[in-house]
């Protein structure tokens, strides 16, 4: 994880995201184990405990596992669930701004008509 962070959200919040990123990413699968939080840590200098926050929250939104001994896994089915979450932020959040930024800018003609030669093949 690169360790680089800014000052719009707490840290543990930007491991979080930093591991959502990587589940919608593919880099990491249903079943892989997570890095140990003692190796981000060290890695990211920072608190072993802040990695420790962003782990639990990750397991209690359902992303992550817990298994006794061997450390924190990619829980199955985690990135469908964050899929159809972001997808349905993404559609109410910003979606409607692009739509209408579309729109204002005369757009939506020229982004339903394929250029020519595209999809020729």
């Amino acid at each position: 994880m690169d360790p680089e962070w800014n000052d719009s959200q707490p840290i543990y919040r930007q491991i979080r995201d930093r591991v959502v990123a990587m589940i919608l990413d593919g880099v990491l699968k249903d079943g892989d184990p997570l890095p140990s939080v003692r190796n981000v840590a060290t890695e990211s200098r920072v608190n072993p405990l802040t990695v420790l926050k962003a782990y639990q929250q990750l397991e209690t939104d359902g992303l992550i596992e817990k298994r006794r001994g061997l450390g924190m896994f990619v829980h199955p089915g985690a990135r469908g669930l964050l899929l159809t979450g972001e997808r349905e932020k993404f559609l109410a959040e910003r979606w409607p701004e692009i739509a209408a930024t579309i729109q204002r800018l005369g757009l939506a003609d020229q982004l339903l008509i394929k250029p020519p030669g595209e999809g020729e093949g």
